[in-house]
């Protein structure tokens, strides 16, 4: 997307320094052509590039299956925290979610109470988090670390601070990390 415009960009910029350095260069071509190609046929072409170039990447990321089956995770949003259920559903954590590196993470966001929405920038897009509906988004981070992660829907008053953490694990800590939060839960009852 970018270079398709830059590269409408450089050819307005070629257009307009020919007029400006060459004053009357475009006078063999009639008005009517200017108009038909650069006014019809070219915005058609470039946009029929663009949203095909747009939707063959958007297809590539809805199927999109790095470092093998997709680890799946819901992510509930409630006034103003996030808890996050990792596969079997019984482990669990609040405020920071873990991902193993270098796989896909499909995250299923839901709510109990109003329209939140779950964003983390460096991860991936944004999916709303709605009641009484699922929505899934797709995350994949390529290296370890602590990214952030907001709610970007306004929500109340306590929406400022409905930020969580995204833990990015590699493969073999990712596994420990997990089995802690199971053991966390059971201790915990």
């Amino acid at each position: 997307m970018l270079t398709g415009g830059a590269a409408i960009f450089l050819l307005v910029l070629a257009l307009f320094l020919l007029v400006i350095f060459r004053p009357g260069s475009g006078r063999r071509i009639s008005p009517s052509r200017w108009i038909w190609v650069g006014g019809v046929v070219f915005p058609l072409v470039t946009l029929v590039a663009l949203i095909g170039h747009g939707l063959m990447r958007g297809e590539y990321i809805l199927n999109l299956r790095i470092g093998g089956d997709p680890v799946e995770v819901e992510a509930r949003g409630s006034m103003w925290n996030w808890e996050f259920r990792y596969t079997d559903g019984a482990r669990a954590s609040r405020g920071v979610l873990h991902i193993p590196v270098g796989r896909t993470v499909v995250v299923t966001a839901t709510s109990e109470d109003v329209i939140h929405s779950f964003w983390a920038p460096r991860l991936g897009g944004k999916i709303d988090a709605i009641p009484g509906h699922a929505a899934t988004v797709r995350i994949l981070a390529d290296h370890p670390g602590v990214y952030g992660g907001v709610c970007s829907e306004y929500c109340g008053t306590g929406h400022d601070t409905m930020r969580f953490e995204v833990h990015a694990h590699p493969a073999e800590a990712y596994d420990a990390v997990l089995a802690g939060l199971s053991d966390e839960r059971r201790a915990a009852r």
